[in-house]
């Protein structure tokens, strides 16, 4: 029986082999390599048998068989038969050959058979193969290859029939016409050559040692010739290659003495194929092989050749690769292993030939020559030894090419020298010196890649290779340590290396470090063998020059500090314990910050300390005259770095500060002076800086020589009347006067104060003003030179901060003083007043801020010139964008600061009331401007002179402060400005003003009265005010100043609030009226008599204006009214036509003003709400299946303006007091509006309103509804449940039809967890509705109490019971709406009172069984929502209450695991889950039974098309576990149906059927029958899946138990799943069908 079914298995699966999908086939294919790892005599039968008996099958379905046979084959080989074997070599020759034609995949698939088979069968499979391979007749294409592949796969079995096979060949090779055959032939032939010598070279190991050479080599020769000399000749491309391939094998082969002789043809041949192909890698190797057999031979016509090779494998190398192909580059491998041979052959005249080809122009030829000249000096390192010299020489001129692919190519030349002692030889420093050139090419310029084959060289420009280049060669090349030391010293200086330097410095530190190692105390540098070497002065300058700059050149900073401070040796002896400290710590600073962050003053600051530091400990005086002198003579190098250049001049003057020589300090300051480049502004100011830093201990000196410079021609000679007429010549003598004045300044800024005093006027001032004015025939002639300006302003601020400074600053007298500010005062007056171009203005503002504490004072008009033109070049400056913070915005702050700065100076002289209002008075025009930018300036500027004023006043006598009112009614409105930086400052003026009146009278200034400081918060609440915030403000502020505002000083404050009226800043105005009515109603209780007033602008205004107080006035006058004749008015707004505008909703909002009011008024309109008919019915077509519902107008008139009322802040006492009542009518009201529509009068009008931008609310009755409720929730304090609603979209889902119920649910969860306490008068309200008439009233009230069981606030209030009678007495409602949510609202318990539901868990189960009962309909919503509520009660109840239900449960829940609807499928599998746990420990056998039942669907549906089911099979089964009674199973649910992990269904299954298979044995056939079931499942995936199932479970099962599977009914049933419409689905059964193979 095991034969004929395993027979019928095989049949079947080879009848599904004709499945037309290609993963079917694939799978059909490995269920019959599953057959033959089993039965692989069987299986490999059953093939054959099929392939012979259905000779019409088509060719790919024998394809795939035959690929399943090799598979078999390949694994099973030592298993087979002499018999079977042969069978299989006559099926798969036969196969191979039955056409003539060529299908490859068929063929090869037959041909790989036999490959198989020759492993262990290899006489058989060649007498085959010899059988069809027979003389004078072409064999088929195939038995060829297959012959190739045999001998490649059994080197060893192969090569002993070689020689027959060749003898056969040879005839037939004459015979072949079509270049298919030739090819095919070629290709046998490369790989007998290539067996042929593999055996040769393994002759230790082979069969027969006794094969030589010379048995192939007569054969080999005949088919060369035919090759060579007729098919290489071919127009066929392919057929060309294919011979070239077989010539390089075979010309190993050939006879030494025919070799020879074919070598001047057969090289020239192979060389004329590069011509014909575009993909050369076969040639090439070809060709390397040929040489490498010439070579081996000792071939003399090398020589011959030689010059036609290198110049075609030249080319080859030349030619620019496109592409970085795997092919292409082992292409240019092959050509440059041709090159290493024939090195190893001629150097000499391969040398010849390459290093001529440096000398061209042409880029390629150079690149492609530098490639193999590194390849060559690398690969025949031996060859080339003696050639060093040469190949040396001949590098100059590819040194001077700039070509970037060139210098590339150059750099890894010198690469592969160094470590190969090139560079040792005469020549090699010019290697080295081209390396730091290409390190110090710009950063910026790299890479240059105008074309797409410059690519790859941007990833790795020249810069960074020869970077890298250097850093390898100095630390991993030892030979390199004497080549580049101490030569690369001498590239520290010269300017053109700059940018090599952090590369330099740190070959540099390694080798010294090196070199230290190996003589501790000897100096590094010889100076007397190295006279070229830079000084160790020159060293110092240089890299403490170019460290100011420390993160440039990749951190030349750090490198460069490092390199000095391994020299310290070198620089001097006695640095290097303070080096040792002092440069880790600038090291480590610069660790600390990026570029970024640095601050560029203080680490200039640092290395000037660090080399007055070097200064002291070195304190030899030749040596810092030697230092200075080299730090002078680099200067001209830093030209083109004006920022380095301006350090070292302040280096230069802190060497020469260190000094004790005046005449060397007087010579190098006269050198400075005349060698500057006086037109470069950072020259100017590092110049200055040096002449400051030098006056610091060398004050006579400095200013002797600056006053000699003054006097000397060299600044006279252009300084004459006729320079006047020449623009260049004035130009140059201006920038050196820039000069002189900025070192004027410098030196008095910086020199000992105690010296400066006595000098200033004399010296400097006097200087200043002869180097900024020149006399040309008596006429003082002024420059308008902006950088002259500036130099003398900057000067005269430096100078007069240097005199203020000092100790006797306050008392000196400043003779020049009226001179000098009305000087500044004619800069700032120049200067455009609309934009800040230069800080001309700031500093000359600085200077006369320091001026104006010298004596003597200035005159009153003087000074109110000067504030007058500083506020009119700072105020009228026109703002920058929005979001530009550049240097103009720097620029501006610090001119504002500079501003305040001077205002304060002058204000520090008169510190009186009358010299606040004059100070206040010059500011006034600005506080009031229309513009902006203007007011914010002013007042701040204001509050600034207010804040000092206060701080420095010194009261000796109680006076009054007369003009408080007028400050405050002028800066009072301003707290309502438009700008935000106004208001905030308007109300710092009144603070200080406040506690400046406090001061007078006879408070301390530290003093903290608690009313004023209230405008502290008020301040700091107007950055982004609203319109409420802003009234509340201006009240608030009001009360405060009428508290603290003297009696007498009243009047004057009204009169300037009245004038602030008309403020053309309507907010301003506003804020006016609202300080007037409060200051009025706090002094007289003036408002009440104003209501004739306000009620007559009520009549004639409101249409008229919308002026802020108009409105007012109006909200309070309605007020008026409505407590005196509420139910009037408010029927009187009810009229007003719908929808209401603005003007009717403010007058709504003003009723809510009291509490008292507001409570009636929300009566009034409550009562409207609930008893008027919400809707009325009608038809709009006669024919309409359902009537159109249209709202009533008195009820949504009366909810717009409940909600109106609500929204109202004052109203919040009113809303608490009705908020039950208030909640439950607009929660029903907004459920009888959903749906309903506006009367059509009022449609087209809210139409035509929106249209027009005039409505105020929307009008649709169930928005309008919503609304109001959450202006309710809101006033009533339930802000909570409102943000809720909002974040989780529930006021949305309430305003339709789908989503009303969701909404309520929404509503009723933020209630029960934001509004607790309100709970029991709201559900009394909403048990009421019981007996509604509305049906929707009943479903929203139901949903609302149904969701509030979910909380355990219904516990805490004691409103449990109380909820569930109310919903126990709903559950026979009609409506099923209803009832469906009294269970959803019954298992809540669950969620909201745990603890009680064993308390009552008779009647909660009760009524879930009769919601599985209800209706006939058997997908009934009600049953969804009985079986999902006791899937949350079952882990609550009583077991007893359980068991009594258990059952029925289960049985009526298994119908819906197949349900068509997912969420049935979902609930009542999750249901069975929680069945099982609440029966864990506790199992009756018949619920057993239903768990067993239940077991083999829920493992299908494990792979439901739909995930929520998926995941509930997960829970389910992990459940289920322990209820099996097997740890092994339920350990497996565990680990692999987590619901965070993925599940690898098959590998799950297959464990799982092995568990079930081992400990259930007797449920084998209850399995297998429901998975039979499933195989007609309507869902694919769960069809694909019964098959596994089946599968899985009979690979089993054990002998005794396979009685139960009734292998004719699963073998039916996976025959016709063969055909199944998804091919998903068959491709599972017939890997199913390869598992039975176990039944045979």
């Amino acid at each position: 029986m095991s034969e004929s079914y395993m027979k019928r298995l095989s049949t079947i699966l080879l009848d599904a082999i004709t499945d037309k999908d290609p993963l079917v086939q694939e799978q059909v294919c490995g269920a019959l390599c599953t057959l033959g790892e089993s039965q692989p005599e069987e299986a490999l039968s059953a093939c054959e048998e099929y392939l012979r008996l259905h000779e019409k099958l088509a060719h790919p379905c024998r394809t795939m068989i035959l690929r399943a046979m090799e598979t078999v084959v390949s694994s099973h080989i030592r298993e087979l038969d002499k018999d079977m074997a042969r069978a299989i070599i006559l099926l798969a020759s036969s196969e191979m050959t039955k056409v003539k034609e060529l299908v490859c995949d068929w063929q090869q698939a037959a041909s790989k058979v036999l490959v198989a088979v020759g492993e262990r069968f290899i006489g058989s499979v060649m007498e085959e193969m010899l059988s069809k391979f027979q003389p004078g007749v072409l064999p088929h294409h195939f038995v060829v290859q297959t012959l190739a592949s045999l001998s490649v796969s059994n080197v060893f079995g192969v090569v002993p029939f070689l020689p027959s096979v060749l003898s056969t060949m040879l005839p037939m090779l004459g015979a072949a016409k079509h270049d298919s055959t030739r090819a095919v032939f070629c290709c046998a032939l490369q790989r007998f050559s290539e067996s042929t010598v593999e055996y040769l070279a393994n002759l230790d190991q082979a069969p027969d040692p006794t094969v030589r050479k010379d048995a192939f080599a007569t054969d080999i020769f005949s088919a060369y010739d035919i090759l060579f000399h007729h098919w290489l000749q071919s127009r066929e491309a392919k057929l060309r290659l294919a011979v070239v391939e077989a010539l390089g094998p075979m010309s190993h082969l050939l006879p030494r003495e025919k070799l020879e002789e074919q070598l001047p043809k057969l090289l020239p041949g192979v060389l004329g194929l590069y011509r014909k192909h575009a993909e050369t890698f076969a040639v090439s190797k070809s060709l390397g092989q040929i040489l490498e057999a010439a070579a081996s031979a000792g071939s003399r016509a090398l020589d011959v050749q030689l010059d036609a090779l290198l110049a075609a494998l030249h080319a080859q190398i030349c030619v620019p690769v496109e592409s970085s192909s795997p092919l292409v580059m082992n292409s240019q491998k092959e050509v440059l292993r041709c090159f290493t041979v024939l090195a190893c052959c001629s150097p000499d005249r391969l040398l010849a030939f390459l290093l001529p080809k440096l000398d061209t122009s042409n880029e390629r030829t150079r690149v492609g020559t530098l490639h193999v000249v590194r390849h060559l000096i690398n690969s025949a390192a031996a060859q080339m030894e003696v050639k060093k010299p040469f190949i040396l020489s001949s590098m100059k001129l590819p040194l001077l090419d700039t070509n970037s692919k060139v210098k590339r190519a150059v750099v890894q030349v010198i690469s592969a020298m160094a470590h190969h002692g090139y560079l040792e030889q005469p020549g090699g420093e010019a290697m080295v010196e081209y390396i730091v050139q290409q390190c110090a090419l710009p950063a910026e310029a790299e890479p240059q890649r105008p074309a797409a084959d410059s690519e790859a060289l941007a990833a790795d420009g020249v810069r960074a290779v020869s970077i890298s280049t250097l850093y390898l060669v100095s630390t991993t090349v030892d030979r390199m340590g004497d080549v580049l030391w101490p030569y690369l010293l001498e590239f520290l200086v010269p300017v053109r290396f700059t940018g090599a330097l952090t590369p330099l410095c740190r070959s540099l530190v390694h080798l010294a470090q090196k070199r230290q190692e190996a003589g501790a105390h000897a100096p590094l540098i010889q100076y007397s063998s190295n006279a070229a070497l830079p000084s160790p002065y020159a060293i110092t300058a240089r890299l403490l020059a170019v460290s100011s700059r420390p993160y440039l050149g990749d951190g030349r900073g750090a490198a460069s500090l490092r390199l000095l401070s391994v020299l310290h040796r070198d620089v001097h002896p006695r640095l290097g314990p303070r080096w040792a400290s002092t440069v880790p710590l600038l090291l480590e600073h610069l660790d600390e910050y990026t570029e970024e962050t640095l601050s560029q003053k203080d680490w200039e600051e640092k290395l000037l300390m660090f080399l007055r530091d070097t200064l002291a400990v070195v304190s030899d005086d030749t040596w810092t005259c030697q230092l200075s002198l080299e730090m002078c003579k680099q200067l001209p190098d830093y030209n083109g770095t004006p920022l380095e250049k301006n350090f070292l001049y302040k280096c230069i003057g802190t060497t020469l500060g260190a000094a004790s020589s005046k005449e060397v300090v007087r010579k190098h300051l006269q050198e400075l002076l005349e060698t500057a480049r006086h037109q470069e502004e950072r020259e100017r100011e590092g110049l200055a800086c040096c002449f400051g830093i030098c006056a610091v201990s060398h004050l006579d000196s400095t200013l002797a020589q600056l006053e000699d410079f003054v006097k000397s021609d060299a600044f006279r000679k252009s300084a004459g009347i006729f320079s006047i007429f020449k623009d260049r010549s004035e130009n140059e003598v201006e920038k050196v006067r820039s000069t002189l004045l900025l070192c004027f300044g410098h030196v008095a800024a910086q020199a000992p104060r105690e010296q400066l005093l006595a000098r200033v006027e004399s010296d400097v001032f006097r200087n200043m003003s002869q180097c900024f004015s020149t006399k040309v025939l008596g006429i003082k002639v002024e420059t308008k030179d902006p950088a002259l300006r500036l130099s003398l302003v900057q000067s005269v601020c430096l100078a007069s901060q240097a005199v203020c400074s000092s100790t006797q600053g306050g008392a000196f007298h400043l003779s020049r003083k009226p001179e000098l500010v009305a000087q500044m005062v004619e800069f700032i007056k120049a200067e455009p007043p609309d934009s800040l171009r230069t800080p001309i203005r700031k500093q000359a503002m600085l200077a006369c801020t320091h001026l104006v504490a010298l004596e003597p004072a200035l005159e009153e008009q003087v000074q109110a010139d000067l504030i007058h033109s500083c506020l009119l070049s700072v105020m009228a400056v026109l703002p920058a964008p929005e979001g530009e913070d550049g240097p103009q915005e720097s620029l501006y702050l610090d001119t504002v600061q500079a501003l305040k700065d001077l205002l304060m100076s002058l204000l520090q002289r008169d510190m009186t009331p009358q010299g606040l209002q004059l100070m206040v008075e010059h500011l006034r025009p600005w506080i009031t401007s229309p513009r902006g930018h203007e007011r914010a300036r002013a007042l701040g500027l204001s509050a600034c002179l207010l804040q000092y004023f206060l701080e420095h006043l010194h009261v000796r006598a109680l006076v009054p402060f007369h003009n408080l009112g007028l400050l405050v009614g002028l800066f009072s409105p301003r707290c309502a400005d438009l700008w935000p930086a106004s208001r905030q400052e308007a109300v710092s003026c009144v603070y200080s003003l406040l506690y400046v009146q406090l001061c007078y009278e006879g408070f301390s200034r530290d003093y903290r009265d608690a009313v004023a400081e209230q405008l502290l918060t008020l301040r700091d609440g107007l950055v982004h005010p609203d319109p409420a915030i802003l009234f509340h403000t201006c009240h608030s502020l009001a009360q405060v100043i009428a508290k603290r505002l003297p009696p007498d000083q009243l009047i004057s404050l009204l009169l300037t609030l009245f004038e602030g009226l008309g403020d053309p800043d309507k907010s301003c105005s506003r804020a006016a009226t609202v300080l007037i009515n409060c200051l009025l109603k706090e002094r007289g209780n003036v408002l009440l008599e104003k209501v004739p007033e306000i009620v007559r602008l009520l009549r004639s205004k409101l249409q008229e204006t919308q002026e802020e107080h108009v409105l007012q006035a109006a909200q309070h006058s309605v007020f008026l009214l409505a407590a005196q004749h509420c139910a009037a008015v408010v029927s009187s707004l009810l009229g007003s036509p719908l929808p209401f505008d603005s003007h009717t909703c403010t007058l709504w909002r003003a009723l809510a003003v009291e509490p008292g009011l507001a409570t009636q008024v929300l009566g009034l309109l409550l009562e409207k709400v609930s008893r008027d008919i919400p809707f009325k019915e009608s038809r709009a077509f006669l024919l309409s299946s359902t009537p159109d519902r249209v709202a009533t107008l008195l009820p949504l008139a009366a909810t717009c303006a409940l909600h109106e009322v609500a929204s109202a802040p004052a109203s919040g006492p009113a809303v608490l007091e009705l908020y039950p009542q208030l909640f439950a009518a607009l929660l029903l009201r907004v459920s009888c509006t959903v749906g309903v529509q506006l009367p059509r009068n009022l449609q087209a009008k809210e139409r035509k309103s929106t249209s027009a931008g005039l409505a105020w609310r929307s009008l649709e009755p169930c928005s309008s509804a919503v609304d109001a409720l959450q202006a309710v929730l809101l006033r009533g304090g339930s802000e909570d449940v409102v943000q809720r609603m909002e974040l989780e979209g529930g006021w949305q889902l309430l305003r339709t039809s789908a989503g009303h119920e969701e909404g309520v649910t929404r509503l009723a969860s933020a209630m029960a967890k934001c509004a607790g306490p309100r709970l029991p008068l709201v559900m009394k309200a909403l048990f009421a509705t019981q007996s509604s008439v509305y049906e929707i009233q009943r479903v929203t009230s139901t949903a609302f109490l149904a969701e509030l069981l979910s909380s355990n606030v219904v516990n805490d209030l004691m409103l449990l019971e109380s909820l569930l009678d109310n919903l126990a007495l709903r559950q026979k409602d009609t409506c099923a709406h209803v009832r469906r949510l009294v269970l959803r609202g019954l298992a809540n318990t669950a969620s909201g009172s745990p603890d009680k539901v064993r308390a009552h868990g008779p009647q909660l189960l009760t009524a879930m069984i009769s919601g599985l009962d209800d209706g006939d309909d058997p997908h009934s919503l009600v049953a969804l929502e009985a079986m999902l509520g006791l899937a949350r009660l079952l882990d609550l109840v009583e077991a007893w209450d359980l068991r009594a239900v258990l059952l029925h449960v289960a049985v009526r829940i298994r119908p819906f695991f197949d349900s068509e609807k997912t969420e049935f499928r979902s609930a009542s599998i999750r249901l069975f889950g929680h069945l099982n746990k609440a029966c864990h420990g506790d199992t009756e056998d018949v619920f057993l039974e239903q768990v067993v039942g239940g077991l083999a669907p829920l493992l299908l549906h494990l792979r439901d098309p739909q995930p929520p089911v998926a995941a509930a099979c997960r829970f389910a089964l992990r459940l289920c576990g322990p209820n099996l009674e097997c740890e092994e199973l339920a350990t497996v649910f565990q680990k692999h149906l987590q619901e965070d992990r993925g599940l690898h269904y098959g590998e799950f299954l297959n464990t799982t059927c092995k568990h079930l298979v081992h400990h259930f044995p007797d449920l084998l056939g209850r399995l297998l029958s429901t998975s039979l079931f499933y195989f007609k499942s309507s869902w694919e995936d769960v069809r694909a899946a019964a098959p596994m199932l089946t599968g899985f479970l009979v690979l089993y099962v054990e002998a005794e138990h396979r009685p139960q599977v009734d292998l004719e009914q699963l073998l039916a049933a996976l025959q016709l799943l063969l055909k199944d419409p998804a091919p998903a689905v068959r491709a599972k059964a017939a890997e199913t069908l390869g598992r039975l193979v176990k039944f045979a």
